[in-house]
């Protein structure tokens, strides 16, 4: 089949890099009036430098809703524009030339509970020398299992993901597993769970981090071995603080992290359900394969803070 889009002339095929940059800036500000703002231009200016990318391209990159959409094909046009970006960050530092007013960023999607145990730490163990270029971080929150689709549209250069397979473009490290041991306070166990628990634990009322969050449906059906799911009255708490909260005060059971719970377990806030019964979650790193410096030694950082924390 031909391709509607007439053949462009080799300089016209090129992406220049400031229309590539204004097509950054929009997606991040999420509008065409912020991204003026934020470039200095009128919105006019913006959105003619956003017609001219895609004349270029022969694409459609941003659907023009509030805020923006990114195409399929704007996504391939962002992941460049962020991989070039980082590239001239790193040689510049790199020269000793002056990097502007702020420090190369590095955009990481990381899951929640993650964030509240362990991944904080590893970025603490970089070295961060006053007067240095040093790094920001960008830290997107998303669900394990979707991480991989921050890496795909270009929004993020590394992931915390429980997806083993390479998003194009990208490498994979393991980096271990993450153990969730099922808890509840010991009155809900004596109002809930008196009895088997294999019969009781699909009628009780559970705690769900939000409604992506599968955990605690698996759990019952293991646990049930498939005969049932979490089918009591549910809460959903979007916060891993939250949510560890909402089930020390009773609201239901749930899955914790190890980290997190076992500390309530010794003082005796929380009662494991079914002792000697837990649910891992193998987790890996993805990013960009980049030679960049700076995504190489956080990556080192959170392979080695997530060897001490996770279970091999």
């Amino acid at each position: 089949m031909k391709s509607d889009v007439p053949p462009l002339a080799p300089s016209q095929s090129r992406l220049p890099h400031d229309l590539v940059r204004t097509l950054l800036a929009v997606v991040d500000e999420g509008t065409f009036d912020a991204a003026a703002a934020a470039l200095h231009l009128t919105p006019s200016a913006v959105s003619q430098r956003i017609k001219a990318l895609e004349q270029r391209t022969g694409r459609v990159l941003l659907t023009r809703t509030k805020p923006v959409r990114v195409t399929e094909s704007g996504q391939v046009v962002v992941r460049f524009g962020r991989q070039l970006a980082q590239l001239e960050g790193d040689a510049r530092s790199a020269l000793g030339l002056d990097t502007g007013d702020a420090p190369p960023r590095l955009a990481i999607a990381v899951n929640a509970d993650s964030l509240a145990t362990w991944f904080v730490p590893a970025l603490g163990r970089l070295d961060q020398t006053p007067g240095e270029p040093g790094v920001t971080f960008d830290v997107r929150r998303e669900d394990e299992a979707h991480t991989t689709a921050l890496l795909r549209d270009g929004e993020v250069m590394a992931a915390v993901t429980s997806t083993p397979e390479p998003v194009a473009g990208c490498s994979v490290r393991a980096l271990g597993r993450m153990r969730y041991l099922p808890v509840a306070t010991a009155e809900f166990v004596d109002t809930w769970l008196r009895g088997d628990p294999a019969e009781l634990l699909p009628r009780a009322p559970v705690v769900f981090f939000d409604r992506r969050d599968q955990l605690q449906e698996a759990f019952a059906r293991e646990l049930t071995g498939g005969m049932a799911g979490a089918d009591g009255p549910r809460h959903w708490i979007p916060s891993s603080d939250g949510y560890a909260e909402a089930v020390c005060t009773g609201l239901g059971w749930g899955l914790l992290p190890e980290a997190q719970a076992q500390p309530r377990l010794r003082d005796g806030t929380l009662r494991r359900i079914v002792p000697g019964l837990s649910r891992d979650v193998p987790l890996f790193w993805q990013q960009w394969r980049l030679d960049s410096p700076a995504l190489a030694v956080v990556a080192e950082a959170v392979a080695a803070e997530a060897a001490e924390q996770l279970h091999r």
